[in-house]
């Protein structure tokens, strides 16, 4: 499980079936400090309705499949919450 921020959405007229109506949104990884962390990628959002700047954190690999309605679609993110706070230990 990692941080990310929405940074745009993506637009894909045709998509593997098991993913229509699957928000896809482009998410900057970050870190503990809320920095970038990697290169952005997409993610798949289809129940938290994600939307541009929010903080969100993500599953990746197979969690990424599962997490979505339709299990087992090809998705290497998926976003599985919003964050409204970041508490972090000195």
């Amino acid at each position: 499980m990692y941080l990310g921020r929405v940074i745009g959405t993506v637009i894909a007229t045709k998509k593997y079936t098991g993913l229509e109506g699957v928000k896809l949104l482009m998410v900057q990884p970050l870190d503990d400090r809320l920095r970038p962390n990697g290169d952005p990628h997409v993610a798949a959002d289809s129940t938290q309705q994600a939307g541009p700047k929010d903080l969100v954190y993500l599953v990746g690999s197979r969690e990424a499949a599962l997490a979505l309605d339709e299990t087992f679609v090809p998705v290497d993110a998926a976003i599985v919450g919003i964050v409204d706070e970041v508490y972090r230990q000195p």
